[in-house]
């Protein structure tokens, strides 16, 4: 009947859109708090967790008690009731010794102090034969992320009958770098727009804002800089300072404390002044007016991040002064508020100077160690060029020995693909912090070395956008994620990340976990070795996506490719040893004699320290150019291998993520074959060897 088709054609619409609806789209990223499959685990955690005695209601209390209903009623299917004692039931006790009588009763200051407010425990206490789960921490923000951290237990599907976790962060300061422009433009950026809606702010909060800090929170993340380092002065203007205000209060609750890039000539371009030389009276005092007005807005502001004399921008250099003696002007005026100056020490002077790069930013700040005032971070790229695909450390790591320095890692993929390439960046960062600097005999790696001194910190460049998946890519949120927990704890493996990640975001079916964390660890390497194998680097286009090993930039060496390979008829790479550039002497003498020496280099980073001969014998029997072919082939492989992985997985993931990523590894492949395509042909227009049969087009 034309009535009952009707009737079945609204409820057909009604089972899509309700599909539609829940429908999985990468916007809850790994805080999806499914229903716990497994019977046996749900039926022992359900035993377990009863009923919780939960603190007051501060804002960030308040936040724990959410998460805490959002993520056991999730996982649980139900929820918990909340009981001000629990005698006789077992359940979850959350508090500091100041706000639970439970937890005070318990004599654990020893054990939480030295943890700080950051810090917490986590324990299961045995009391007249009834078993509770206790979070503990000497400050709120400790308790929420214990919370986070019990609740990633329970996604993970951990036993929790006999916990005894003690944590801290090993870093202070663990901060998100937004590059994002007042006109809601990101440089950088390839997950959608900018997050923040200057142009509805103050007025009005985008829910997502909260989202955001949830996130963060979870991972630790305590700390964010709201806008480009290639820094406006308006954003320092009253409007956005109050807008800014807005933002500051949404994250508060998470223990997150907002940052500003400052513009060094803003004396002059917001103030109206002459000048904005560091030395000048008129220009001191209008920093620190401009300090009080911010702290008056928002009396928890973390601080500035300066990119100054860099890339056009302006600096104490424009007035004969030094880096010092800029950041310590600021770092004056913060003081009496207890903020802090992050001044990059991204510079590269007139090529002029010296004809390497990688030389620069050490040559300008070694000179200035122990010059900085206290509340002065150095923040350093964890290589000596730009976020390359691979580099070695940078020098500055070991060599700045009297001044905290910030490490700043790139979580956005500007050099690895954009939100087109699943690459995992936790190996790399691992290597990084694993590299020994040997700038002492114990601690000297560069996890140490940061984590060493009165002020640690961290910083990664952000891959958000205004994306329903945050990132762009929905495997690119694990990037987000690993830094913020090697930010925590550097001591994680890449492989243990990945391992929480996976199962978190996509279930912890066993097949799926497995395919997944092998497809994300080999990642990394593949990209390396499908763009600038064996320590090629900056031989991409203009955009910084695809490859032009061929690009020449008469007016300035920096931005032409062929400046960085050096490719000619003989061989192949840049000389940075003590016959070349000399760059392996601002390494300490035992990594400069590695790097120095062509047989004990590392092959992965060969053509960035030294030049071959194209028939130079390496230590796989391949010649430079074998191996250079054997590794752009290589790269390539794998990426096809992760797309007939990702084939066998479909039906263990929701179909809406499954085809999104199926289509980003698609394009993957063919972008992957045109670098290896474009590189290899070029490098034999160069040297006239023969291709290897497999590169040969049938």
């Amino acid at each position: 009947m034309p009535g009952g088709n009707i009737v079945l054609s609204c409820i057909l619409l009604m089972v899509v859109l309700f599909t539609r609806a829940i429908a999985e789209d990468g916007n809850r990223l790994w805080l999806r708090y499914e229903r716990i499959a497994n019977p046996k685990v749900l039926e022992a955690y359900s035993e377990q967790l009863r009923v919780m005695i939960l603190p007051g209601d501060s804002p960030t209390l308040a936040v724990v008690r959410s998460e805490l209903r959002q993520g056991l009623s999730g996982l649980l299917g139900r929820n918990l009731a909340e009981v001000a004692g629990i005698a006789g039931r077992g359940g979850i006790v959350v508090g500091t010794p100041s706000s639970s009588d439970f937890v005070a009763a318990l004599n654990w200051e020893p054990t939480l102090k030295p943890l700080g407010a950051e810090g917490y425990v986590i324990r299961t206490v045995n009391q007249g034969g009834v078993r509770h789960i206790v979070i503990a921490s000497e400050g709120e923000t400790g308790l929420l992320y214990g919370t986070f951290h019990f609740l990633r237990l329970l996604q993970l599907q951990e036993d929790i009958e006999a916990l005894a976790i003690a944590e801290r962060p090993r870093l202070q300061q663990r901060l998100l770098n937004h590059w994002d422009n007042p006109d809601g433009s990101i440089e950088r950026g390839y997950a959608g727009r900018s997050l923040w809606k200057w142009d509805e702010l103050p007025d009005q909060t985008d829910p997502r804002y909260a989202d955001y800090a949830r996130a963060n929170a979870s991972v630790g993340i305590n700390g964010t800089v709201l806008n480009n380092v290639n820094s406006k002065p308006e954003h320092l203007n009253g409007d956005y300072l109050r807008k800014t205000a807005v933002l500051a209060g949404v994250f508060r609750p998470y223990g997150i404390r907002v940052y500003l890039a400052a513009n060094f000539a803003c004396p002059e371009k917001l103030g109206g002044l002459s000048t904005s030389d560091p030395q000048d009276p008129s220009v001191r005092k209008w920093w620190k007016d401009k300090a009080d007005e911010i702290y008056a807005i928002i009396p928890d502001f973390g601080g500035f991040l300066v990119k100054a004399n860099s890339e056009g921008l302006p600096g104490p250099q424009d007035f004969g002064r030094t880096h010092a003696d800029g950041a310590n002007m600021l770092a004056e005026a913060l003081l009496p508020h207890g903020g802090t100056v992050i001044w990059r020490a991204f510079v590269y002077a007139d090529p002029k100077s010296d004809r390497d790069r990688a030389k620069r930013a050490y040559a300008e700040f070694k000179p200035l160690d122990g010059k900085f005032a206290k509340n002065v971070f150095v923040q350093v790229k964890n290589g000596p060029v730009d976020f390359q695909p691979r580099e070695p450390f940078h020098p500055l790591f070991g060599g700045l020995r009297k001044t905290p320095v910030m490490a700043e890692l790139q979580i956005t993929q500007e050099y690895m693909g954009w939100s087109t390439h699943l690459v995992y960046l936790a190996p790399m960062w691992k290597e990084f912090f694993d590299s020994d600097t040997y700038a002492s005999a114990r601690g000297s790696s560069v996890a140490e070395i940061l984590a060493s001194g009165p002020k640690t910190g961290i910083a990664g460049v952000a891959n958000t956008g205004d994306s329903r998946n945050w990132c762009g890519h929905d495997f690119a949120q694990a990037n987000w994620y690993a830094f913020g927990r090697l930010a925590w704890n550097s001591k994680l493996t890449a492989e243990q990340v990945a391992d929480e990640w996976v199962r978190m975001t996509w279930g912890n079916d066993p097949v799926l976990v497995a395919t997944l964390v092998k497809m994300m660890l080999g990642s990394w390497a593949a990209c390396v070795d499908y763009e600038m194998p064996l320590g090629l680097h900056h031989i991409m286009d203009d955009a910084h996506y695809g490859p032009k090993p061929s690009r020449v930039n008469k007016g300035n060496p920096d931005f032409s490719a062929v400046h960085y390979h050096k490719a000619d008829a003989a061989g192949i790479g840049f000389d940075r040893g003590r016959t070349g550039s000399d760059a392996v002497s601002q390494y300490a003498p035992a990594v400069r004699d590695r790097f120095d020496d062509i047989n004990t280099c590392p092959p992965v980073l060969l053509l960035w320290f030294h030049h071959p001969d194209w028939d130079h014998r390496m230590a796989t029997g391949n010649t430079v150019w074998e191996e250079l072919c054997c590794r752009y082939n290589s790269g390539v492989d794998y990426v096809k291998g992760m797309q007939q992985a990702w084939e066998g997985v479909r039906g263990r993931v929701d179909e809406e993520r499954f085809q999104a990523v199926r289509k980003r590894l698609a394009d993957q492949v063919g972008h992957s074959t045109k670098w290896r395509d474009t590189c290899v042909r070029y490098f034999q227009s160069i040297n006239h060897r023969q291709l290897p049969g497999y590169l040969l087009t049938p």
